[in-house]
């Protein structure tokens, strides 16, 4: 089992990497890559990294996010957002722009600055995934960002219980377990330039993120799940740190591989990055008062799937539990970019 080295990653050719999810954790991911993406093609440091792109979960349907799509009749920008903020040269400035959220105001109150600003240059372009790549371009971000679908899908899910619970908030606040999860419409059409850039892919990267309402939504596009399937880049799963209450209760890493494998078919991940520093003692109790526990990691569960296992200390106890950006990355690098760049 091998572990993140300090060395700089080394590769023959800079590679093309595809991350999918969404929440915070693709963020995470993305903010720790940026840092290998090359600015530029002649600059003199050479970076492994010649294009970085996002696919991006649109299912949220809760707060600031919920109101504009309830309101506007857009897409949730929030994650796009986030993704945005993470990929921007001057993050420090942005995120304070982007993530204000206002506090007072008849109709602002609780609306994020960047999604307003989002769902205003939606109305201004006409169109969703043109107003993504127009603000890209503004922010001179390090990367590209591509909403999986510009279709106006929603989350259903059946529960053990054999209760039906549709919406993304209701699913998350949930407390049986999840037997299916399913997208309303079923046939939903991907974004073209996400299922390319899914095709080009020297590297995919899927996760860390939240299992049903992060990773899953975009993997029920059967167009881009195909794509998985059928590139012979390296499909890495990078798993959660913490179970999540309801959605993934008592959930190993092999657990989550399972629930992947059972909604998705043929077989899409070949590695799983999963990290093996433990949780501090004092921040493991305030999780579990809130009902979540370090994701086990179970590496002959793992292998029985056919999923290769990657162990690394990737813990960031600073503020919430969060994967390290920068470690992440180098693990990433350093194990699978000699592997894509000779694909």
């Amino acid at each position: 089992m091998k572990i993140a080295q300090t060395n700089p990653p080394k590769s023959s050719r800079p590679v093309r990497v595809v991350a999918l999810g969404g929440g915070t954790g693709l963020s995470v991911v993305l903010r720790g890559l940026k840092e290998h993406v090359a600015r530029r093609k002649k600059e003199r440091v050479q970076r492994p990294i010649a294009d970085l792109a996002a696919v991006v979960t649109v299912t949220d349907d809760g707060g600031s996010s919920g109101r504009l799509r309830r309101e506007y009749q857009i897409l949730p920008p929030g994650d796009i957002r986030n993704c945005m903020v993470a990929l921007s040269k001057d993050e420090a400035l942005l995120s304070r722009l982007f993530q204000y959220r206002f506090s007072a105001g008849r109709g602002l109150t609780g609306h994020n600055f960047g999604n307003l600003f989002l769902a205003a240059l939606t109305h201004v372009t006409g169109d969703f995934a043109e107003a993504v790549r127009v603000s890209s371009r503004v922010l001179a971000i390090r990367g590209r960002i591509f909403p999986s679908t510009v279709s106006n899908v929603t989350l259903q899910a059946i529960l053990e219980n054999r209760q039906r619970v549709h919406g993304e908030t209701r699913i998350t606040a949930s407390r049986s377990p999840i037997r299916k999860l399913m997208l309303v419409p079923r046939k939903v059409r991907p974004l073209p330039e996400a299922v390319q850039a899914i095709r080009d892919a020297d590297l995919i990267l899927i996760g860390p993120g939240s299992l049903y309402t992060s990773i899953l939504p975009n993997l029920l596009i059967s167009d881009i799940a195909r794509a998985i399937a059928r590139s012979r880049a390296p499909r890495v799963y990078i798993a959660n740190l913490m179970t999540q209450p309801g959605e993934t209760t008592n959930y190993s890493v092999a657990a989550h591989l399972r629930a992947l494998q059972d909604h998705v078919k043929p077989r899409i991940i070949d590695y799983v990055v999963a990290n093996r520093e433990k949780v501090s003692p004092v921040v493991a109790r305030r999780y579990r008062r809130e009902g979540a526990t370090p994701v086990t990691v179970d590496v002959a569960g793992s292998r029985k799937m056919g999923v290769k296992v990657l162990l690394g200390n990737l813990l960031d106890e600073r503020d919430k539990i969060r994967h390290d950006s920068a470690r992440l990355a180098r693990l990433l690098l350093d194990e699978f970019l000699p592997r894509a760049a000779g694909k």
